[in-house]
């Protein structure tokens, strides 16, 4: 048997319960999370070029590279040992720099 995929997929109650007065009353009923932010409190994640952080702490722990990583000679980054691509000169370049 051949299927109308036009045909609405609601029944009859269905479509009769979703009319636009009824949808308007559920929307009015149900109360809306409203969140309000302080401009301020946004304003203090931003930190401007140039600001003076000599009086900030760190706090996380730095840890030194361990002895299964490396630090790459051009992007600085701290990689495993298994990204190491080049080692030219006594430095070590990761797979994405070397090219």
């Amino acid at each position: 048997m051949a299927t109308d995929y036009d045909a609405p997929r609601k029944s009859e109650e269905d479509l009769s319960e979703d009319s636009i007065e009824e949808l308007k009353t559920r929307r009015a009923e149900k109360p809306t999370a409203v969140v309000e932010e302080d401009e301020s409190d946004l304003a203090e994640g931003y930190e401007l070029p140039g600001a003076d952080l000599s009086g900030e702490e760190l706090l996380v722990r730095v840890l030194p590279a361990q002895a299964d990583e490396f630090t790459c000679a051009s992007c600085f980054l701290v990689r495993h040992r298994s990204q190491i691509a080049l080692e030219k000169n006594g430095l070590l370049y990761c797979r994405d720099c070397e090219g």
